[in-house]
């Protein structure tokens, strides 16, 4: 790359004006959902019968039958076609964290072969799009194409650009699950026939519960120009060297702070064309780090809150580039600064409007609540192992534990009012049960009313808090499907309800009376299960230290961490719950392993690249010159004198040689570790490998090119370095 490149690149940087959003006439209100075939469209394009058969599926988990699917597919072709569709794809969710599809025009050759525009209700309902070269773990070999996408009509047909695309699911030809909202929707049926079961203690009439799911999604954006100049950026999604800037994020004042305009054009088009989708975007804000943004919704059902997310990450990746962005979604995409995560906040509630996590005004309300937070509790401690799996990734390891993230050691904050509600459920004391989530605080200020806050704060370092009526489980990565970490949670819980059920029905088959039996087995799994619980600093020693003694799980090697998913436990209640097999957790494990491998091998190729091509030349070059300078000096002046002048400058060309030489070293042995990891044949062995003995290398090649960064001149240095890249121009 050109010395002047860099620099023609940032100049280029500061002209960019905001590009000014066409904001619609309309209410957001008016325009929300336009580009979903939602109940309101349902009913217009649907026969009046076919209408209220589908939405009965729909609303009751009921099988689509195929005498009706022709009708919705034709009801639904004639809405795309109205809104300029011209072709259709089942759109799915495979096991690479992002969305696949494949486009099919509507128009097909009638018997007198005149085309016409046609979806019948069987591609409707079913296709086979192959797409054998999706990660599958072994269920699949490639000569084997046949591989199923079934439609899943929980979650709304939609349009994007000119095509009308259809939630489905992808599985193997043999059954088998071969992405995320498969395994997904297996788990919401689960806890909701676990949750509905324990209601019925207390609420009789409760016929269905739904998981909620309300994701905070923080990204970076960078300016694409500079994006495209640093390599390891477009390759990797992170920086993989460069020197933090002197001012990054120690003064708070990116955080809530006022948005930059272009940004604002951006959220603007974005919040636009999410309302269109039927996302629900609620709220903006700069991020605690330079650069760092968050979007968040209005919470919605688990299914259908994942779907949106990941339509959500495409729209912004899209829309980023009208406006001369890139959107960084790597959970740590620069050292020294706040990594991103996406919170989910999760929830369980009824059919009759009863929030499971809230707490109530009677007894048996309150009941009702503890129940369920108790058996939450008693789940993540069981399964906190398998949580921890659920939300790790090559990405998200460099994320936790940093800045603002949770350390990865699953543990749940309480809140000191919660903690001692549960240490009476021994006594079996039904009036010590007062849960009640908010409470009056008065300023004495006249002109501020009293508030009411709620009886837990928040810890910043807790992975799994409870937040007043719901837990906020934020470990999941940014770039991460939520389904991963909501798969694991739901099916977790499904098995601990049922569990408790079968416990509390024991008790009350020997005479116990009800409430009774509930409050005895409620006493014995909070005995059991609070060493999960924790309020104080994640991120010290000492709780790491704590944390081992309790038995947690705190393991720091990602490939190790995998080995969560197939312990007996987690096979056992996997398979209790009808969510996934042993053989769909030995392939995902598979995919999880190779892909681990994959993105450190990348990494380690790019970091190699530009050790060599970049950071050695350039480093060489501007040693030269100093080398030459002092030569020249000792030519002009005397010894004594020529010495004084060149003191510092010979410090810092064998400074330069030490570091290059370092840098070499460790680039050759990288690339000699890689090769050995590379013969081995056994891909947990093979990402072990790349964990222990290839990513080490990362970190010390990288100190050695940020030090070269703050010596080399500027004008020479051909990367942007993070004072251009973490600031809006």
């Amino acid at each position: 790359m050109p010395t002047s490149l860099r620099f023609r690149v940032i100049e280029n940087a500061f002209l960019k004006r905001p590009v000014e959003v066409k904001v619609p006439n309309e209410r957001p209100s008016e325009y929300f959902g336009k580009y979903v075939f939602n109940r309101a469209k349902m009913q217009q394009f649907l026969p009046q019968d076919i209408y209220e058969k589908l939405t009965n599926s729909i609303d009751n988990n009921l099988p689509i039958s195929r005498d009706i699917a022709d009708a919705v597919a034709d009801g639904m072709k004639k809405w795309a076609i109205s809104m300029g569709a011209t072709h259709y794809t089942h759109w799915f969710h495979p096991l690479t964290e992002g969305t696949a599809e494949k486009h099919d025009a509507f128009v097909e050759l009638d018997k007198d072969g005149n085309m016409i525009e046609r979806l019948s209700g069987k591609l409707l309902i079913q296709q086979e799009p192959d797409a054998s070269s999706f990660p599958n773990g072994g269920i699949r070999n490639t000569f084997e194409a046949r591989g199923y996408s079934a439609w899943d009509p929980s979650s709304p047909a939609f349009i994007v650009d000119d095509t009308l695309c259809i939630p489905t699911v992808f599985i193997a030809y043999t059954g088998e699950s071969l992405d995320y909202k498969a395994p997904l929707l297996k788990a919401l049926h689960a806890v909701d026939k676990a949750a509905v079961e324990v209601c019925k203690y207390f609420n009789p009439e409760v016929k269905k519960v739904i998981a909620y799911l309300g994701w905070e999604q923080e990204f970076f954006l960078v300016d694409e120009g500079l994006y495209a100049a640093r390599p390891d950026l477009l390759l990797t999604g992170r920086t993989l060297m460069g020197h933090e800037s002197s001012k990054n994020q120690q003064l708070d004042d990116h955080y809530f702070g006022a948005i930059p305009s272009r940004v604002i054009e951006f959220m603007k088009e974005v919040e636009i064309e999410c309302l269109k989708l039927g996302i629900p975007l609620k709220t903006r804000h700069n991020e605690a780090a330079p650069n760092q943004f968050e979007f968040a919704p209005i919470f919605e059902e688990c299914n259908l809150a994942n779907d949106h997310n990941l339509l959500m990450m495409a729209t912004m990746r899209k829309v980023a580039r009208n406006h001369g962005f890139r959107v960084l979604l790597h959970e740590k995409p620069f050292k020294g600064v706040n990594g991103s995560g996406k919170h989910n906040n999760w929830s369980l509630g009824t059919d009759n409007g009863i929030m499971l996590m809230s707490p109530g005004k009677t007894k048996n309300e309150n009941l009702r609540f503890i129940t369920f937070i108790v058996n939450v509790i008693k789940a993540v401690h069981k399964y906190n192992g398998l949580l921890k799996a659920s939300i790790s990734s090559a990405t998200n390891a460099h994320r936790l534990g940093a800045a603002e993230a949770p350390p990865a050691i699953i543990s749940i904050f309480l809140g000191s009012h919660l903690t001692q509600v549960l240490q009476h459920i021994g006594s079996e004391e039904l009036d010590n049960l007062e849960a009640s989530s908010k409470q009056g605080i008065n300023l004495d200020i006249p002109q501020i009313p009293e508030l009411l806050i709620d009886n837990t704060d928040r810890n910043r370092t807790s992975p799994f808090a409870f937040t007043g009526n719901r837990f906020e489980f934020r470990a999941i990565g940014a770039e991460a499907n939520c389904a991963s970490a909501m798969i694991a949670l739901n099916s977790a819980v499904a098995k601990q309800l049922s569990d408790f059920k079968r416990d509390v029905d024991e008790k009350t088959a020997m005479g116990i009376d009800q409430q009774k039996a509930i409050l005895s087995v409620l006493g014995e799994y909070v005995k059991e299960s609070m060493d999960i619980c924790f309020d104080g600093n994640g991120y010290s020693d000492e709780w790491k230290e704590e944390a081992a003694r309790r038995g947690l799980d705190c393991e720091t090697s990602v490939p190790l961490i995998f080995d969560n998913y197939l312990t007996d436990e987690t096979i056992n209640m996997f398979s209790a719950t009808g969510v996934m097999s042993k053989k769909e957790l030995e392939a995902r494990n598979e995919v999880k392993w190779e892909t681990y491998t994959k993105k450190i091998q990348i990494e380690a190729r790019v970091l190699g690249d530009l050790a060599k091509n970049h950071v050695i030349p350039t480093s060489t070059k501007y040693q030269s010159e100093l080398i030459e300078n002092a030569y020249k000096l000792k030519l002009l002046f005397s010894a004594d004198k020529a010495e004084k002048l060149c003191g510092k400058e010979l410090d810092t060309i064998e400074d330069i040689g030490t570091r290059i030489e370092a840098i070499k070293t460790y680039v050759d042995d990288m690339i000699a570790a890689r090769k050995e990891a590379n013969k081995i044949e056994d891909m947990r062995e093979r990402a072990i490998a790349y964990h222990d003995t290839v990513a080490p290398y990362f970190q010390k090649i990288r100190a050695n090119i940020d030090r070269l960064e703050l010596v080399v001149d500027d004008k020479m240095w051909t990367l942007p370095k993070y004072r251009e890249l973490l600031f809006i121009r």
